[in-house]
């Protein structure tokens, strides 16, 4: 049995290399679980100004439209507040494994990532530009998950799943347009949390622990 031991390492070794060359592995649960969290926040502030709006207007929704702007610097705030504390945990994973946070792999991520955002990011503008804000929230959701599950073959494979559950649960949506802020909350939102301490479980505790 002792014989074979040196030639498991081995073997193991070339794994874990061949996983590095081809592979993205340092996203971090953490990041998954603050994106998720600042979603949350961002969809509780959102939720305070609508009922506030929607208390001196008497119970219509008329004045959310005028609002619209706020909301849409709202939400890119909690973006660039997402991506920051993300970028901080995926940093920090690699610095401490030693590996490069930006190489062939990462920048094929990116571009894989970037694609459909982009083609979302334009279709949500022109829904915008339509006045047609029913389908903004389930068009973020599915756009979101399309681009998670294309960059997901050059990372761990859990980030497929998370992106199909964001798909279906931006199909759904499209039939419920007046709970879009419930839905943009659990798929940017707890779906995230979820995800990340998955994530953070099954990867970062067990390294953490040994």
């Amino acid at each position: 049995m002792d014989s074979q031991n040196p030639s498991l390492d081995t073997l193991r070794d070339i794994k874990r290399i061949m996983e590095r060359s081809s592979r993205f592995i340092s996203l971090s649960g953490l990041s998954g679980l603050s994106a998720g969290i600042c979603a949350l926040v961002g969809a509780y502030i959102a939720h305070s100004w609508i009922n506030g709006e929607m208390a001196r207007s008497n119970g219509t929704y008329q004045p959310i439209h005028e609002m619209k702007w706020r909301l849409i610097l709202l939400a890119l705030a909690v973006l660039v507040a997402a991506l920051g504390v993300s970028f901080y945990f995926t940093w920090n994973k690699a610095k401490k494994n030693n590996l490069p946070i930006w190489d062939h792999t990462s920048k094929k991520l990116l571009i894989n990532l970037l694609i459909p955002l982009a083609a979302g990011g334009f279709f949500v503008i022109g829904l915008l530009a339509q006045n047609e804000w029913r389908f903004v929230a389930p068009s973020c959701l599915v756009f979101y998950g399309l681009a998670l599950v294309n960059a997901s073959k050059f990372t761990l494979t859990d980030i497929r799943y998370l992106g199909l559950m964001e798909i279906v649960l931006g199909l759904i949506n499209l039939y419920y347009p007046e709970y879009s802020l419930y839905f943009w909350a659990v798929g940017f939102g707890i779906l995230h949390i979820v995800y990340g301490l998955i994530m953070w479980w099954k990867y970062d505790k067990v390294k953490t622990d040994s």
